[in-house]
């Protein structure tokens, strides 16, 4: 069964404070980061749209409906919260149309803030990373030694670990995807999420090992690197001055598997250690090999950039910070406090 994410281990000695997050939506502010701008021309409208209390795919539908184009013709970077305030691009394929008047676009939980002319459709995955600002309320705990966490953390970083959207309602999905490789039928779409979190868990199983070895963030013999802001890993090689200075300007981390078929390229302690993971896991091991899933690897470590915060009350801790694409702000707020239930 996939651990809950309270049980993981922490990498600074346990979170100091309990507190509630999500108490409304504008208490999970996320931004998305594109790294570019619209380019000004072509057949596709980029927009930045504002939602509130509403998923993605739902607001990719109505914008298809409101241009009057399919639904394929939506494109966007990432997946959001619903129970979130989110700022993110959309592209819609107009192909010869003239731009709707998006500022009639009908919903209340949706506004677009700005559309401009670009040559491609967003894709997914395709954006630099997010900002987000969270407010924590009802906190209750030591301030000082939140403060000293909050510290540890802008020096040092989190556990990278897979949060636990990626696992589902009760963390069902592992469970689900142990059923889809002993055979139980499931739809496409399905079969991706399944698959991911079939991955996600196998890594968070080897993180939280090397999270009790207190090597997460420290090379293992054998070790492969993860280059930040890159899907590129290279190793292993003897960890020397050149790679020590690397590791602690932040251009690279120690990594995991996202496992699939063929043998993992870590060697030696940590080959082994994410060996004895796998093996532990087989069934989900076998079944990602059987889907013709590649090996890829993940960065252990999670830097947030630019971590600020301060106190608007003295029960209420709000915390902004820059993670890269694909990381999760909730293993950002987890070292430091214990999320009641909202």
């Amino acid at each position: 069964m996939n651990l809950p994410m309270h049980e993981l281990p922490h990498a600074h000695g346990g979170p100091p404070l309990a507190a509630r997050l999500r108490v409304a939506p504008e208490d999970f502010v996320v931004e998305e980061i594109l790294g570019y701008e619209a380019d000004g021309a072509g057949e596709h409208a980029l927009l930045w749209v504002e939602k509130r209390g509403a998923n993605t795919d739902w607001v990719a539908r109505e914008l298809a409906r409101f241009a009057g184009v399919p639904p394929l013709a939506v494109g966007y970077a990432g997946l959001k919260d619903r129970h979130a305030v989110t700022r993110q691009a959309f592209s819609v394929q107009l192909a010869g149309r003239p731009d709707p008047d998006w500022s009639a676009f009908p919903h209340a939980e949706a506004k677009v803030l700005a559309a401009a002319r670009h040559g491609r459709k967003l894709k997914r995955g395709a954006l630099r990373g997010n900002r987000f600002v969270l407010t924590l309320r009802e906190v209750r705990g030591g301030r000082a030694a939140a403060e000293a966490v909050l510290e540890r953390i802008a020096a040092r970083g989190v556990p990278n670990y897979f949060g636990e959207q990626r696992f589902g309602r009760g963390g069902g999905n592992v469970e689900q995807a142990r059923a889809m490789f002993a055979g139980r039928r499931v739809d496409r779409d399905r079969r991706a999420f399944l698959l991911s979190a079939a991955r996600s868990h196998i890594f968070n199983e080897v993180l939280a090992a090397r999270v009790e070895r207190d090597a997460w963030d420290r090379p293992l013999d054998g070790e492969i690197w993860s280059l930040a802001g890159s899907r590129s890993w290279f190793g292993p090689e003897p960890f020397g001055d050149a790679l020590a200075a690397r590791l602690a300007q932040g251009d690279i981390h120690p990594s995991g598997p996202l496992w699939g078929r063929g043998e993992p390229p870590a060697t030696a302690e940590a080959g082994g250690l994410e060996r004895a993971v796998a093996a532990a896991n087989d069934d989900l091991a076998r079944g990602l090999a059987d889907a013709r899933m590649d090996q890829e690897r993940r960065p252990l470590r999670l830097l947030p950039k630019g971590l600020r915060w301060r106190w608007p009350a003295d029960d209420v801790l709000e915390l902004a910070f820059e993670l890269p694409a694909g990381a999760y702000a909730t293993v950002v707020v987890r070292e430091v406090a214990e999320p009641d239930a909202a």
